[in-house]
């Protein structure tokens, strides 16, 4: 890791990094996103956690949504899970829903029904970490606190010249300096606006890859851009293979043609969504018929092998379909199984490959 360079605070001591960074967004920076008006702590909230690993122009038709289902914050810790899951349904990293949900059931607990105005109660909340602790208060209050999620990272990176994957804690430690350093130097009433400013700009000018450098209000000043870096910064992380998995699922019809979906355990992947019965291997999906279904597995017709990637590994399922069928007696509709009739599959969270799998054969 390179040593800390002092791009960023010019001859007069001013910060040279606040200083542009603001008048370009003035200009440039959005300033009609959904959750910008009204600016509420539980717009912004929602927001932030929407907006982790996903982009923007993603997330605006889901955050409206979100928001004609839960408009407060109450509302949505009224919610059921299956209510809430539904609505994130194709957001992808549902982890992020099931902690929003139990956030604001927290809230609605311990701080009647609002957002706390504290750092360290919004990090005690399920689903937020310092970053986007930092990112609620300034945007919602303008209260003085950093942030330093991807986007302002390799900004950071780039402009004062980090070398080492910024997810490592000793490079984090050295950004968090930095990130703090700057914000100590926002004007007072402007920090909503700054740390709107550095989320811009790294999302619309200092990209991961083809950075528009000719235009970036800090390239006088930066290293990565000076010395020829800025491909190089921030560092990537270390690279791995993903390993395989092969899985198995059924997608079982009964005689009205409703569908046969299985709630997932409370953890793991997919957790708490309603998915197709599944099983790791043949005997294992073998048994599971078996003690469930009335009918004959070797009747079933093989789909088109699913391929899905999450962020550990990549995933084949190969989706057995048969029907009409119908389950043994005393295996009824219950919390964790139930035939669900096409029109209503949009009322539960699914995940993402699976909806467009049965949305296609219907």
């Amino acid at each position: 890791m390179r040593a800390v360079s002092h791009a960023g605070r010019g001859s007069t001591g001013g910060d040279v990094f606040v200083g542009r960074l603001l008048p370009w967004f003035d200009d440039h920076g959005r300033h009609d996103l959904p959750w910008q008006h009204p600016r509420t702590p539980y717009r912004v909230w929602l927001s932030e956690i929407m907006l982790q690993q996903t982009q923007v122009a993603t997330v605006i038709p889901y955050f409206l949504r979100f928001l004609e289902h839960f408009p407060t914050l109450p509302d949505l810790a009224a919610a059921s899970n299956d209510d809430v899951m539904a609505q994130w349904a194709g957001l992808g990293y549902y982890a992020r829903a099931r902690n929003l949900h139990a956030a604001a059931q927290r809230c609605v607990e311990l701080h009647g029904g609002d957002l706390p105005r504290d750092f360290d109660a919004l990090l005690a909340l399920p689903g937020i970490g310092r970053s986007t602790a930092g990112a609620i208060l300034s945007q919602a209050w303008n209260d003085r606190f950093a942030i330093l999620d991807g986007n302002v990272k390799r900004v950071m990176s780039r402009f004062h010249g980090i070398e080492g994957f910024p997810g490592l804690p000793a490079v984090e430690k050295v950004l968090w300096a930095l990130a703090n350093e700057h914000v100590s130097q926002v004007p007072d009433g402007r920090l909503a606006d700054y740390t709107q400013a550095q989320m811009d700009l790294g999302a619309t000018v200092c990209t991961r890859a083809r950075p528009a450098c000719v235009i970036c209000p800090l390239t006088d000043d930066c290293v990565a851009r000076r010395d020829g870096r800025v491909e190089q910064l921030p560092t990537p992380k270390p690279g791995k293979t993903l390993p395989e998995r092969e899985a198995t699922a059924l997608l079982l019809r009964d005689a009205r043609g409703h569908i046969l979906l299985g709630k997932r355990p409370d953890t793991g992947i997919w957790a708490q969504l309603w998915t197709l019965p599944q099983a790791d291997s043949g005997p294992a999906l073998q048994d599971w018929f078996d003690a469930h279904v009335e009918g004959a597995l070797e009747l079933a017709e093989p789909l088109p092998v699913l391929q899905h990637t999450f962020s550990h590994y990549r995933l084949h399922l190969q989706v057995l379909q048969l029907g009409p069928v119908a389950l043994r007696d005393g295996l009824g509709d219950n919390e964790r199984l139930r035939w669900v009739a096409p029109t209503a599959l949009g009322s539960l969270g699914l995940p993402a490959p699976i909806r467009k799998l049965l949305l296609s054969l219907e």
